[in-house]
């Protein structure tokens, strides 16, 4: 049966967690020294491995012989914490699970001893999602829990989680993984599924997935399914409905030249491929963005991450503009992503955006 891969590749031990490693040291030591708090907070962005690192801290904790402090997998509790009906790591979604009547039920299960560890541990995930109730209800648990039950509360919101709670809470903040590291991630897992892949592929894959990795595979797995096990640039941008590279130069050097009639026509043949415009217009704010930030900067290299032979691409197109022009192209281009979800006819306002940044100069000077 097949498996999607960011099933197949989810952490097991801390060493496999990417990009969080300043928690997965703490985390580490606590385990090692077994000064364990009765309550975390892992908030950050979707994909980032709050849940991974929830459980993996959950059956770490528990591990008769921990190893650098991660589970060993080897021990008669880490065998049954695996199984799917043990009764001492507990996940609740508190997106469907939000009312008071649960949290209640959980006040009055905490009271009793782990079946196999030393620590009973509910993982609680998108707490900001449980009522103003049922956070009283959590509080009251929180303020006298019993030695062996320990809270993990992940959520994506954390403003939204009364100060009352995140008080009783060990806090850490998830960050979104670097293009680097994804790449990087990604590139062992295709090389360990001997699947082939084209380099541009991959950048345009981590690109889109905007520090996620759960995102990243997600793309990846469809990816594959369409190029029959490899993974190509046009197949990508086909599940992503991307804009190609090459398009979103040509329509640049358009504006820049105030040719109306060839940023018309790279818009048609794109809107016949079905690329969305809304898609189009946040690759040209994204476009316009890697011009100034190539012409602007002397370490455009680090900020882009992108491939050497695409910086120098935008590096001699970003000469063709100034500054400013670059900035207002950016700002007419990203004004037009939200009304584009409500417009009737979204290809004309994609197009008015379009003679609205060739007519610049011209409008400029008549007023």
């Amino acid at each position: 049966m097949y498996q999607a891969l960011y099933r197949k590749y989810r952490p097991k031990t801390f060493k496999d967690v990417i990009g969080q490693d300043y928690i997965v040291k703490i985390l580490s030591n606590q385990v090692k020294k077994g000064e364990i708090a009765h309550a975390y907070l892992f908030s950050g962005s979707r994909g980032t491995g709050k849940t991974s690192v929830a459980r993996i801290f959950a059956k770490a904790i528990n591990c008769e012989d921990n190893c650098d402090g991660s589970p060993c997998y080897k021990c008669n509790t880490c065998i049954n914490l695996e199984q799917n009906n043990n009764l001492d790591i507990l996940e609740i979604d508190a997106a469907s699970n939000n009312r008071v009547d649960e949290i209640r039920e959980i006040r009055e299960k905490v009271k009793f001893l782990p079946t196999n560890g030393k620590y009973k541990v509910y993982i609680v995930d998108e707490v900001h999602m449980l009522t103003d109730s049922a956070f009283n209800a959590l509080l009251k648990t929180l303020e006298e829990p019993p030695a062996h039950v320990v809270f993990i509360l992940g959520t994506t919101e954390p403003h939204k989680i009364p100060q009352t709670i995140l008080s009783r809470c060990i806090k850490f903040d998830f960050n979104l993984i670097s293009q680097f590291e994804l790449k990087k991630h990604l590139i062992n897992i295709l090389n360990a599924e001997n699947i082939n892949f084209e380099d541009s592929a991959l950048d345009l894959i981590v690109s889109s997935a905007q520090g996620s990795v759960r995102d990243m595979l997600s793309i990846t797995d469809a990816v594959i399914s369409l190029g029959e096990n490899i993974v190509k640039y046009d197949d990508a941008l086909r599940i992503l409905g991307a804009t190609d590279n090459e398009q979103l130069f040509k329509i640049a050097d358009a504006i820049n030249s105030k040719n109306i009639e060839d940023a018309f026509k790279i818009v048609d043949e794109l809107i016949n491929r079905g690329i969305n415009i809304t898609v189009l217009a946040k690759d040209l704010t994204v476009h316009f963005r890697n011009l100034l930030i190539a012409k602007i900067t002397n370490s455009n290299e680090n900020i882009l991450k992108l491939p050497v032979d695409n910086i120098k691409k935008l590096k001699d197109q970003s000469l063709k503009f100034s500054d400013e022009d670059l900035m207002l192209l950016m700002k007419n281009f990203s004004e037009i992503e939200s009304e584009l979800k409500y417009a009737l006819s979204p290809r004309t306002l994609i197009e008015v955006a379009i003679v609205k940044a060739i007519m610049k100069e011209d409008i400029e000077k008549k007023n």
